[in-house]
């Protein structure tokens, strides 16, 4: 297994374009995180150096750029907050717990990825990832309404939607024009002059001279720029650890650990499927909780995959772990001692190159299609899109994936209900032979042939209770198994009561071709109990004539 997946060199002009662009975009959200979480910028970005650099460098997913997230972001600014309030007279004991906390989420993120856990988020059904790729653009533009109109970003998506108006009422002459002239370039080169863009991609173009001409023809002030950026080299800090919070800080670390493994995983989805390549689920768990237990020991945020950081990269040319870690490499170099050169970045400039990046990311090819694709899959796609948007992301991917596994269910369950059949008198479309559908002929409506096929799960149980209840009129059963492939506890006890009912009323029972598997399950939920060695047949021509001669004897 390769060391670095994903590396290689033939693409090293787009990787060097993506990391450069990826870097200058997650400086400000590096920063504004860090002051969210109450930790400081500084500890922002550290997060974004840290879980940046590792995780493209031991992650699985190539072009993905990690950094501190707006769900982690949230969740660390609680802990913070929590144990530095234990602590009033010595707030540096609770911020040692709280990056403690952050160490153990790497290490229990590592553990997950060991464990081969990240292969259930890879069953999120496209109509979730769409909804929540379409709702991330969406949130993307709502967010920069008020930069690009040289006004303070807004916390909210819908905040900054309400705020418009004012915004509106109150522009910023010099960010407008300086977001417009953005605009133009990163939705115009690209189809405009293909050329140019190969040679530099316009978001790059855009913030040279975005830059340039607020530094050379505009009056300092008159616009909000970046600012000063802090510099400093890191510390490292050891683990801390209180005995009388060790459940606390374990259960902190879970919810970091879960939280960045669900974020980081939708985000390589996000990836996958604006690359058409594949990651690899543990292995990005693995790579991301280095970068978090990392981050943690030089007081840096926790981090995951970043969507808008990855769209940024793979829009402007990055495609392998060179692009993540140049990015997180350039942060540092800025944070040693480079802030000047990027102090004067207008963010309104950022704002336009952000624009292009949230309508990029929206999933057109699906909504365009919506009107045909199945209805059950546009609901799920626009309730994930509109709790993205409105509420919550993580909340989001939830309810769209307990109604994706409840569409599911439905459907299998119609799968297994079909695979059911209560057969007297054979007409039509049967699974018996010639000579079983003249036995059954022979017994006049007096066997009942209870047929099962493929796996059987706790969702059909009711509909196979009843089924058998609408037969009343036989003597003798045959339990038909041989087509069925698995049973589960709920089955195996519908099972029993199918049988219960049968032997209460007088109706010997035969079970006939069980597979190993299945008899296993039956017999340790004790429903093999009913039945002497005589009424367990391995085949049913065998059963049916044993059943036939035990109606002519009692008839």
């Amino acid at each position: 297994m390769a060391l670095i997946n994903g590396l290689h060199f033939n693409n090293l002009r787009g990787d060097i374009y993506g990391g450069l662009t990826a870097a200058v975009v997650a400086l400000p959200l590096a920063m504004a995180m860090g002051v969210a979480a109450g930790t400081g910028p500084v500890a922002g970005l550290y997060g974004a150096i840290f879980v940046g650099l590792f995780a493209a460098l031991f992650g699985g997913t190539p072009a993905q750029v990690s950094g501190p997230t707006g769900p982690m972001t949230v969740v660390m600014a609680a802990i913070f907050l929590q144990y530095t309030a234990m602590f009033p007279d010595d707030p540096a004991r609770g911020a040692a717990l709280a990056f403690t906390v952050v160490m153990l989420g790497g290490l229990f993120q590592i553990l997950l990825g060991l464990l081969r856990w990240g292969k259930y988020i890879e069953l999120v059904p496209h109509p979730v990832v769409s909804g929540f790729m379409s709702g991330i653009g969406v949130i993307i533009i709502l967010l920069q309404l008020g930069p690009i109109l040289g006004h303070d970003g807004a916390s909210k998506p819908l905040t900054a939607a309400q705020t418009f108006p004012e915004y509106l009422a109150d522009v910023n002459t010099v960010a407008l024009m300086l977001g417009l002239v953005t605009l133009v370039i990163v939705y115009g080169v690209p189809s405009l002059l293909p050329r140019l863009n190969r040679l530099v991609p316009s978001p790059l173009l855009a913030l040279v001279v975005g830059t340039a001409g607020y530094v050379l023809f505009v009056e300092p002030g008159s616009t909000p720029i970046i600012g000063d950026i802090p510099t400093a080299f890191p510390e490292f800090q050891r683990p801390v650890f209180e005995m009388s919070l060790a459940l606390k800080m374990v259960a902190s670390g879970f919810t970091l650990a879960g939280l960045g493994a669900i974020d980081s995983l939708l985000t390589s989805l996000v990836a996958d499927n604006i690359t058409r390549t594949q990651h690899k689920s543990n292995r990005e768990l693995i790579g991301q909780g280095i970068g978090n237990t990392i981050a943690g020991m030089f007081g840096g945020l926790p981090g995951a995959g970043a969507t808008m950081r990855t769209m940024v990269n793979v829009k402007a040319g990055g495609r392998t772990p060179i692009s993540g870690a140049l990015h997180a490499l350039v942060l540092l170099a800025i944070v040693l001692g480079a802030g000047p050169l990027a102090s004067s970045i207008p963010k309104a400039v950022l704002a336009g190159i952000l624009i292009k990046v949230g309508t990029d990311i929206i999933d057109w090819d699906y909504l365009k299609r919506l009107h045909n694709v199945p209805r059950a899959g546009a609901a799920i796609m626009l309730v994930v899109f509109i709790v993205t948007v409105t509420i919550d992301l993580l909340l989001a991917v939830g309810i769209g994936m307990v109604m994706a596994s409840f569409l599911f269910m439905q459907r299998m369950t119609d799968l297994q209900v079909r695979g059911m059949s209560a057969i007297t008198r054979p007409e039509g479309e049967t699974p018996l032979s010639e000579e079983e559908t003249e036995i059954m002929k022979q017994a006049d409506g007096r066997i009942l042939l209870f047929h099962l096929s493929g796996p059987m799960s706790f969702s059909s149980a009711k509909a196979m209770v009843r089924l058998h209840a609408e037969v009343s009129n036989y003597d003798v059963m045959l339990l038909d198994l041989s087509d069925t492939t698995s049973v589960d506890y709920t089955t195996s006890r519908a099972i029993d009561d199918i049988i219960m009912d049968s032997l209460d009323a007088g109706r010997p029972v035969f079970l006939v071709g069980v597979r190993k598997e299945v008899l296993n399950l039956l017999e340790r939920q004790g429903v093999t109990r009913h039945f002497d060695e005589k009424y367990i047949c391995r085949n049913r021509i065998d059963a049916l004539r044993d059943a036939l001669k035990h109606v002519q004897t009692h008839h």
